[in-house]
C-alpha cells in the first residue's frame, strides 16, 4: 500500500484540504492603504506579527520618492480623502517620515499613524514636526499608540520591562497637545472584552485622554495571530454560516505597499498581516492589485474571518 501523503492546510488557492472551495474576497473601492515605512523598531515584543526588531530589516524605510507614485495612482483613480494608514516597524524611524506625513495631508488625505509613543516619536525633531502638522493639519492625523494591556505588568511582559512607563510619556505628550487619538490592545491574555474595556476606561480616565474606550475605532482590541495555530479553512459557504459579508474583509478595501530589503521598487501586498508572504504579493501598482484575493493563509482565518479583526479605523 503506497504511503499516505499529508496534504497542509492553506496552500492551493482555490481548493480546500477537505476539497472544497477555497473563499476569495472581491477589491473594490479603496478605504485604506496602508504604507508599512520598514521593520526596524527600538524594541523587540514577544509576539510580534511581523517579527519588528532593531535588526530585522527585512522591509527597509520608505522614502517620499517611494510614497509618492501610489499617491498618484489615487488621483488618477478619483479616490480622494482616503485613509492612509502607517504602520511598521516603529514609523518614526524612518528618516523621511515626517516629510511623507505632510505630502499625504497636502492632498486632502487622513492619516492614521501606529506608533509605540517612544523614544523615536519623543525625539525633539519628530515632536517640532508632529506639532506643525497638528497645526496644519490637526484634524485629519489620527495617532493610534500601540498599549497591549491596562497594566504595566502585562503590557511589559510583552514589549520589556519599562516600555510601558516609556508608552505612558509619550501618550501624556499626545494628550496634552491636543492631538487625535486612539488605542491599540491586545487580547492574547484570553480576557473578555468588556473586561479588557473597563481596564482602558480606568486607564483612559486616570491619564485625561480623549478616548471613548467603547468606539471600537479608538480602542481597538485586535484577536491574536500565531504562526502555530490551526483555524479552519474558509470555504464559499462560510459566508452564509457565519453570516460574514465578504467585503467586510480588509482585502476588500486595503492593501499595504512594502519594499523589501534589496528590491528596485516598493510593491503592493494583500493586507497589513502577510508582508512575507509571496502568495499575497500582488504587483507594483495599486491598478494590479485591485484584483481577488484568495483566503489561503491562516490570519485570514483566525483574525479577519473569525476574529473580525481590522488594521483601519
Amino acid at each position: 500500500m503506497p504511503d499516505t501523503v499529508l496534504v497542509e492546510k492553506f496552500q492551493d488557492p482555490k481548493i480546500t484540504v477537505k476539497g472544497e472551495t477555497r473563499a476569495t474576497v472581491s477589491y473594490g473601492a479603496t478605504k485604506t492603504l496602508w504604507f508599512n515605512t520598514g521593520t526596524l523598531c527600538n524594541i523587540e515584543c514577544v509576539n510580534c506579527y511581523i517579527e519588528s526588531s532593531p535588526k530585522n530589516d527585512r522591509l527597509v524605510y520608505l522614502t517620499v520618492a517611494d510614497v509618492t507614485p501610489f499617491l498618484d495612482e489615487l488621483d488618477a483613480a478619483g479616490e480622494r480623502n482616503i485613509e492612509i494608514g502607517f504602520t511598521g516597524g516603529e514609523p518614526f524611524m524612518a528618516p523621511e517620515m515626517l516629510d511623507i506625513l505632510r505630502g499625504v495631508l497636502e492632498r486632502g488625505h487622513s492619516v492614521l499613524m501606529l506608533t509605540n509613543a517612544m523614544q523615536p516619536m519623543m525625539r525633539p525633531r519628530i515632536k517640532g514636526g508632529l506639532m506643525q502638522l497638528l497645526e496644519d493639519y490637526g484634524d485629519r492625523l489620527t495617532m493610534r499608540v500601540s498599549l497591549d494591556h491596562f497594566s504595566e505588568e502585562f503590557h511589559d511582559q510583552e514589549r520589556g520591562e519599562g516600555s510601558f512607563a516609556l508608552a505612558i510619556k509619550g501618550l501624556r505628550w499626545l494628550s496634552e497637545n491636543k492631538f487625535k487619538l486612539a488605542l491599540a490592545g491586545r487580547t492574547i491574555w484570553g480576557e473578555d472584552e468588556q473586561v479588557a474595556r473597563v481596564g482602558y476606561a480606568d486607564l483612559i480616565a486616570r491619564e485625561g485622554l480623549a478616548i471613548d474606550q467603547n468606539n471600537p475605532s479608538e480602542l481597538v482590541l485586535f484577536p491574536e495571530m500565531k504562526p502555530d495555530e490551526d483555524p479552519p479553512e474558509i470555504t464559499t459557504a462560510c459566508w452564509g454560516i457565519l453570516d460574514k459579508d465578504p467585503n467586510e474583509l480588509m482585502c476588500a478595501s486595503q492593501r499595504m505597499v512594502v519594499k523589501r530589503k534589496g528590491a528596485g521598487k516598493a510593491s503592493v501586498v494583500a493586507c497589513t498581516l502577510l508582508p512575507y508572504d509571496e502568495r499575497f504579493d500582488l504587483g507594483s501598482t495599486l491598478e494590479e492589485a485591485r484584483q481577488d484575493v484568495s483566503l489561503n493563509h491562516s490570519y485570514c482565518a483566525s483574525f479577519c474571518v473569525l476574529g473580525g479583526g481590522s488594521c483601519s479605523a
